[in-house]
């Protein structure tokens, strides 16, 4: 692992897309910053994609992520919106990828349990929670959940890639005595 690190996550959305940027120094995880790209005001939905694509490349090149978190779209009822969704997804990707940027996708379930322990966790308690673990004043917390739901995929990306690797695997108790046999006490 890197001294310092930058994770940009993103929320895609087709009206709010959500982002977030964290920087990791010696595996302690600090906010760089957070906001929303309003996309309501855009009738046409190539446009949208278009202006999604401008601003996650503009972000890419100002804070120079290592990683991309990104929020992989739910499965929903209404079949157009989520394929419109999965298209903002695309377009933020294709940012990351034109600038050699690895991708990892979670699940919002995946997401919420890893910042509060609970895969139905409100927008609301995710927000709260990384206020908390960030020690964000409550005068920086953005009143657009979008911005705190990027900034949870980041942190989630951080959370599951800096576990501790185990050096040695055991696929058993038997495997485990084998290669400790002084371990075992007769």
């Amino acid at each position: 692992m890197k001294e310092e690190r930058i994770i940009i996550g993103i929320d895609p959305g087709t009206t709010i897309m959500g982002y977030g940027i964290l920087r990791i120094i010696q595996n302690k995880p600090e906010l760089v910053t957070m906001g929303v790209l309003q996309l309501g005001q855009y009738e046409n939905h190539y446009l949208k994609l278009r202006r999604i694509f401008e601003r996650v490349l503009g972000l890419i090149d100002e804070y120079h992520p290592d990683e991309m978190a990104i929020e992989s779209p739910f499965f929903g009822k209404n079949v157009q919106s989520m394929l419109k969704l999965g298209r903002a997804q695309g377009v933020a990707m294709s940012a990351a990828l034109y600038r050699d940027i690895p991708i990892t996708e979670y699940a919002p379930l995946k997401i919420k349990m890893s910042i509060t322990g609970n895969g139905k966790a409100s927008k609301e308690q995710v927000s709260d929670m990384l206020r908390r673990i960030l020690s964000i004043p409550q005068e920086n917390m953005l009143p657009q959940l979008d911005a705190t739901d990027g900034l949870a995929a980041a942190l989630c990306h951080y959370y599951q890639t800096n576990r501790p690797t185990q050096e040695k695997q055991y696929h058993s108790w038997k495997d485990y005595i084998h290669q400790h046999p002084s371990k075992v006490k007769k």
